[in-house]
């Protein structure tokens, strides 16, 4: 069922997008975004922690034990470097520094509260490599920050997961037999975060792991696995306020950023994927009582050759939940699959008979995606029985089909409440 609604309310929604998250001032805009805790980075050059002042007390990893031969696990020498730095005697300013080299090392933990001056930098200017052996990793994580108020991770080295070496036994694994693999870089419980200008290559699991988190920054970062390569998100968010992506390339053979519950204030601007699995929030309802998704902007991104562009996804027979108040916009599409899906369904195939989702999508704008697809349904809009999508918008959407087929591009609706505005390639459901 599709209903065009009209577009009397939509233009207010626009005013969102040219003001920060944090900054919202209408009663309704504030029942979309959740406030945000106060953010010590906000208005901070974040590119001048690339390099050390003369402030600033240097811990480097080599004074600590770490070997640069590539094959001793450096791991408890990381570590020890961080304690000095974050919590030793030191009261000022710290920044542990990992040179240029290439170290491996099994799990490492950099764990707050820190009693250095705010914010403690990690500089990453060599290469790490993940240890293979999957018995060192107790828990799901390899390099793991936590509880910590106020954190840069910068530089131009690289966090090599070595993932190769166990994605086969994630591809013949299956249901309760399937653990999380350690992510390349996880940030648990961490308050005023930045990660900048380093590069992910080859986790086991996802790439960056954000959770449990508040004022997180991601610019600049390059992520890279292949587009066969399991579970490997680029960057996975769940039960966190105030992530800000940009300026990010990701290459991966998952979603690209991945969006589970608890994500609310989210904003995504100028980030390229492709290989991958697009942008995506969720899967939702996979859980008993999740947490709402709320205040998701994703603008000025660009698609390359991936199964989906943006997709909104949750189980069927899923508990009741909220997923609302998300802007997509100024979007391009490259030979995309699915360009623009939700998917109430999703893990259910033609002969599933499960109870339908009870995640309920509103608020939902598309505004000015346009490119290519290589299917010709374009637009595809699967909404629950239970909980139909409502105040979706599509406006100026011109997606073009670039496939073997001579046929146009269409729109499959069910379940959701549309108001259409503008360019419409495909025509709107009807």
């Amino acid at each position: 069922m599709a209903i065009n609604t009209g577009m009397s309310w939509c233009h207010a929604f626009l005013i969102v997008c040219l003001v920060p998250l944090a900054h919202l001032a209408t009663a309704t805009e504030r029942q979309i975004f959740p406030p945000v805790l106060p953010d010590i980075l906000h208005g901070n050059y974040l590119a001048g922690h690339g390099g050390a002042d003369h402030t600033e007390k240097i811990f480097n990893v080599l004074d600590f034990g770490a070997v640069t031969n590539g094959k001793k696990d450096s791991a408890l020498s990381l570590i020890r470097t961080w304690i000095a730095a974050c919590r030793g005697t030191h009261t000022g300013k710290s920044r542990v520094v990992i040179p240029e080299g290439t170290f491996k090392a099994g799990p490492v933990i950099f764990q707050g509260p820190c009693t250095s001056k705010k914010p403690i930098i990690v500089e990453i200017r060599g290469t790490v490599l993940g240890a293979n052996d999957l018995s060192l990793y107790k828990e799901p994580s390899w390099i793991l920050i936590e509880r910590v108020d106020g954190v840069i991770v910068t530089g131009r080295g690289t966090l090599d997961g070595q993932g190769s070496s166990v994605w086969k036994h994630v591809e013949s694994c299956s249901g309760s037999n399937c653990s999380p693999l350690p992510p390349n870089l996880k940030f648990n419980r961490v308050t005023n975060g930045v990660i900048r200008g380093i590069n992910s290559l080859h986790p086991k699991g996802v790439h960056i792991f954000i959770t449990e988190s508040q004022n997180i920054r991601v610019h600049w970062v390059q992520i890279e696995a292949p587009a066969t390569s399991p579970n490997t998100d680029g960057i996975h968010i769940s039960d966190s306020n105030n992530v800000r992506i940009a300026r990010t390339r990701i290459s991966t053979g998952d979603d690209c950023v991945g969006m589970i519950q608890g994500s609310t204030n989210i904003a995504i601007n100028k980030v390229f994927c492709g290989p991958g699995h697009g942008i995506s929030v969720g899967s939702l309802g996979k859980y008993e009582t999740e947490n709402d998704v709320r205040g998701i902007v994703v603008k000025n991104c660009t698609f390359n050759n991936t199964d989906n562009g943006i997709r909104i996804k949750s189980w069927p027979g899923s508990q009741p939940s909220l997923a609302t108040g998300m802007i997509f916009r100024d979007l391009i599409m490259q030979n995309v699959k699915n360009p623009i899906i939700i998917d109430q369904e999703y893990g259910c195939n033609d002969k599933c008979n499960k109870a339908p989702s009870k995640v309920k999508i509103s608020n939902v704008h598309y505004i000015n995606v346009k490119g290519t697809t290589s299917s010709d349904i374009a637009v595809d809009l699967i909404c629950s029985s239970h909980s139909p999508c409502e105040d979706i918008e599509l406006r100026d959407i011109d997606l073009k089909y670039v496939g073997p087929k001579k046929v146009r591009t269409s729109s499959q609706c069910k379940n959701a409440k549309i108001g259409y505005g503008g360019i419409q390639n495909p025509p709107a459901c009807r």
